[in-house]
C-alpha cells in the first residue's frame, strides 16, 4: 500500500480513538495546530483553483476535517471537565482573548461564532442548494449543445466524450456539496452546544468537586471554554469560507487573486473617484492626513495602472502586426486552405429553425440517428456532418455535398406540409406541385390547415424535416463508397482486429493490402450490400486473397459468401423471388466479350450490341414493373459483375444477382427475358 493511502487510513483510525480515549494535553496541543494548518492549506488551495472541479475532492475532505475537528472537540471537552486543562494552545488562546474580563471574551467568542453560522455557513448552505439545482436542470441542455458541436464538426468525438464526462462530474460535484455544506452547519451548532456545556458543567464540577469558588471556577473554565472554541471555531470558520469561494467560483483561465485584482481594478479611473471622496471627507472632523494619505495612495495607483493599460495595446498591436505579416508568409495558412470535409449540409437562411434547438428544430439529433442508423444497416461509420448556413443558396434551398462535390440539392417550405400520393393523376388536393427529393416522385406543399383533409385522399403527409431526414439518408447510403476511404478502412480493420487478431493478421498486410480491402468492401456498398459482417468478409478474403489480388473477382467471391445476408435483403421473409434473366445467347456474347489482361479483366463489347443489350433490359423491366414492385436482373455467376458494369451508366438503380447468391430454398419466379432481338 502506498504511504499516502496508508496515511489516510491511519488519520482517520486516530479520529475514532480521539473520540473514545483520553489525550494528553501535549498531544491536544500538536492535534490543534495540525487541524488549523489544514483549514489554512485548504483555504489556499480553493482560492488558487481556476474551476471547482480542479478541488474535486472537496466533499469527501470536508466531511474528514468536521469529524476530525469535532473529535478534538470531545477530546478538549474530556479533559478540561475532568483536568480543568486542556494543552497549552487551548490555554494561551483563551488568555489572549480574554484578558482580565472573563464576560468580554465571551461576547468576542460568541460575535465569532455568529459570524460563521449565520453568514458564511448559512450563504454557502444557500448557494450549494442553487449551484446544485441549476447544474442538475442545465444537464440536458449542455449535452444536447455537445452532440450539436459534434454534428456540425466543430468538436472530435473524444473532445465530445471529454466534455460529457465534464458535464457528469460537475453535476456530481454540485450534489455532493450541496450535501457536503449540511456538515458545515452542523458544525457550527455543534460547536454552540459543546461551549455552553463546558460552562455549565464546568462550573458544576469545579466548585463540587474540585471545591472551587464561583471566581475561580467562572475565571478557569470561562478561560478554558472560549480558548476550546477557538482553537476550534477558526479552523471552522477558514472551511466554511472555503466552502463559500468553492460554490461561488465561476470557471474562468486564472485563479482568485487573478480575478479579484484584475477585475476590481479593470477601470483605473475609479480609483480617482475613489482618492477624491476619501480627500473630501478629511474635511470633516475625521483626521485629515490619514485621509490625505489614503486619498494619494488610490490616486497613484489609479495613474500607474492608467499607463500600463496605455502600454498594453501598443504592444498587442506591434505584436498581432508581427504574427500577421508573418502569418501571411507561412505556407501553413494556405495549406489549411485546402481541407475538404467529408459531408457539408448548407441551407439558406430560411431554413435556420431546422437547426436551431431554440426554435424547435431537431435536425442536429436527426442527424445523429441517421448516422446510427447507416452503422446498423451498412456497417460503415458516416464521419461527422458539417453543418453550415450559405447565403449563395436561395432562402429555403438546402445541398449535400460529399467531399467538396454536390450530390444533392432540395428546397423547404417550413411552414407547409408534402402530401404524396401514388395516384400520378389524383388532384384533390389544391398545393404547390413539387418533387420528393429522396426518390423523385411528384408531390405538393400544402397547408397545415389541408393536413388531415388530404391523409383522408390517401396522401402520404410528412413534415420538412422528416423530408430533408429522409433525402440525406439515401444519399449517404448511395455514396457510402465514396465515403469509405483507406483511412475509414483502417478504422474498420482495427475494430475488427480487437476480437478477430488472427483473421485480420492473415488478410492484411499480406496478401492484401488496406488499399485491396477499401476496393472490396466499396464495391459491395456500392451495390447497397452491408458490410457490417466483416469476419465473413475477411474469411472469404483469407480464402481468396492468396489465389488473386483482383479486387473485382474477390468482391463478388464475398458476394456468394454473404448469400444469406443478400438473399434476406431482397427477397425478404416472402422467401419469393420475382427476376428477369438473361438468354443463353446474350450471356454468350457478354461471356465472350471479356478480355483478360494482367491488370485485370474488363468487358469489351461491340457498341450496337452494348446499346442493343441495354434497350432491351430497359424494356423488359418497364414491362415487368407495371405488374410488380421489385425487379431483379438475376444471371450466371461468372457474367454477374460485367453485366452490372454494362448497365450501370444508364440503368444503376438495377439490382443484378447471381444464383450463386440466393439460398436453394428461394422460389425464384421469371417474369422476363432479355434477348438480343
Amino acid at each position: 500500500m502506498k504511504i499516502r493511502d496508508l496515511s489516510v487510513l491511519l488519520a482517520v483510525i486516530l479520529i475514532i480513538i480521539m473520540l473514545v480515549i483520553p489525550l494528553p494535553g501535549w498531544l491536544l496541543s500538536v492535534l490543534i495546530l495540525c487541524n488549523i494548518s489544514l483549514a489554512l492549506l485548504v483555504i489556499l488551495v480553493s482560492m488558487n483553483t481556476q474551476e471547482a472541479l480542479q478541488f474535486s475532492i472537496f466533499p469527501s475532505l470536508l466531511l474528514l476535517l468536521t469529524l476530525f475537528r469535532l473529535g478534538l472537540n470531545v477530546s478538549t471537552t474530556r479533559s478540561i471537565l475532568s483536568k480543568a486543562e486542556a494543552g497549552g494552545v487551548v490555554d494561551t488562546f483563551g488568555s489572549f482573548v480574554i484578558g482580565n474580563n472573563p464576560l468580554v471574551g465571551f461576547v468576542v467568542f460568541i460575535i465569532l461564532v455568529i459570524i460563521q453560522y449565520i453568514v458564511i455557513t448559512k450563504g454557502a448552505e444557500r448557494v450549494s442548494e442553487v449551484s446544485a439545482r441549476f447544474t442538475l436542470d442545465a444537464m440536458p441542455g449542455k449535452q444536447m449543445s455537445i452532440d450539436a458541436d459534434l454534428n456540425a464538426g466543430l468538436i472530435s468525438e473524444q473532445e465530445a466524450r471529454e466534455r460529457r464526462e465534464k458535464v457528469e462530474n460537475e453535476a456530481d460535484f454540485h450534489g455532493a456539496m450541496d450535501g457536503a455544506s449540511k456538515f458545515v452547519k452542523g458544525d457550527a451548532i455543534a460547536g454552540i452546544i459543546i461551549v455552553l456545556i463546558n460552562i455549565l458543567f464546568g462550573l458544576i464540577i469545579g466548585m463540587v468537586q474540585m471545591d472551587m469558588t464561583f471566581q475561580e471556577a467562572i475565571n478557569t473554565f470561562m478561560r478554558l471554554t472560549v480558548g476550546d472554541g477557538l482553537v476550534s471555531q477558526i479552523p471552522a470558520l477558514l472551511i466554511a469560507t472555503a466552502t463559500g469561494i468553492v460554490v461561488t467560483r465561476v470557471t474562468t483561465e486564472g485563479n482568485l487573486g487573478t480575478d479579484v485584482t484584475g477585475q476590481l481594478l479593470q477601470f483605473p479611473k475609479l480609483l480617482f473617484i475613489a482618492a477624491g471622496t476619501i480627500f473630501l471627507l478629511g474635511l470633516t472632523p475625521i483626521n485629515f492626513l490619514l485621509t490625505t494619505t489614503i486619498a494619494l495612495i488610490l490616486a497613484i495607483s489609479g495613474y500607474v495602472l492608467l499607463q500600463q493599460a496605455k502600454d498594453v495595446p501598443e504592444i498587442a498591436e506591434e505584436e498581432m502586426d508581427q504574427e500577421d505579416s508573418e502569418g501571411m508568409k507561412r505556407s501553413e495558412n494556405v495549406i489549411n486552405l485546402l481541407n475538404v470535409d467529408p459531408i457539408e449540409f448548407e441551407f439558406g437562411y430560411a431554413l435556420i429553425p431546422l437547426v436551431d434547438t431554440s426554435q424547435g428544430g431537431d435536425l442536429l439529433d436527426r442527424i445523429v440517428m441517421i448516422r446510427r442508423q447507416l452503422a446498423i444497416e451498412l456497417g460503415v461509420v458516416i464521419p461527422v456532418v458539417r453543418i453550415r448556413d450559405n447565403i449563395q443558396l436561395e432562402p429555403n434551398e438546402y445541398c449535400l455535398k460529399i467531399k467538396g462535390n454536390e450530390v444533392a440539392k432540395g428546397e423547404l417550405l417550413l411552414d407547409h406540409y408534402m402530401a404524396m400520393t401514388p395516384d400520378l393523376n389524383d388532384d384533390n388536393i389544391d398545393g404547390i406541385d413539387t418533387k420528393e427529393p429522396a426518390f423523385g416522385l411528384p408531390a405538393k406543399w400544402i397547408s397545415e390547415d389541408k393536413k388531415d383533409e388530404a391523409e383522408l385522399f390517401g396522401y402520404t403527409v410528412v413534415d420538412p424535416p422528416s423530408v430533408v431526414s429522409t433525402h440525406l439518408t439515401e444519399e449517404m447510403k448511395r455514396n457510402a463508397h465514396v465515403l469509405l476511404g483507406r483511412q475509414e478502412t483502417k478504422e474498420l480493420i482495427d475494430h475488427l482486429k480487437e476480437e478477430y487478431p488472427i483473421l485480420v493478421e492473415e488478410v492484411t498486410p499480406d496478401p492484401l493490402s488496406i488499399g485491396d480491402i477499401q476496393k472490396v468492401l466499396g464495391k459491395l456498398l456500392k451495390e447497397n450490400i452491408s458490410i457490417r459482417n466483416l469476419p465473413v468478409i475477411f474469411e472469404t478474403l483469407a480464402d481468396y486473397g492468396k489465389m488473386t489480388n483482383d479486387t473485382d473477382l474477390l468482391a463478388e467471391y464475398v458476394r456468394q459468401a454473404l448469400s444469406i445476408q443478400i438473399t434476406k435483403q431482397f427477397v425478404g421473409d416472402s422467401n419469393s423471388l420475382k427476376v428477369i434473366t438473361l438468354s443463353n445467347e446474350i450471356e454468350n456474347i457478354i461471356t465472350s466479350g471479356v478480355q483478360q489482361t494482367e491488370h485485370g479483366n474488363y468487358l469489351a463489347l461491340d457498341p450496337h450490341n452494348q446499346e442493343q443489350i441495354i434497350k432491351n433490359v430497359y424494356q423488359e423491366v418497364e414491362k415487368a414493373m407495371i405488374q410488380h414492385e421489385n425487379i431483379v436482373l438475376l444471371c450466371s455467376p461468372t457474367i454477374r459483375m460485367y453485366v452490372k458494369q454494362l448497365l450501370d451508366r444508364s440503368l444503376s438503380n438495377i439490382t443484378v444477382l447471381s444464383y450463386n447468391e440466393l439460398e436453394p430454398n428461394v422460389q425464384v419466379q421469371s417474369v422476363g427475358v432479355v434477348n438480343v432481338a
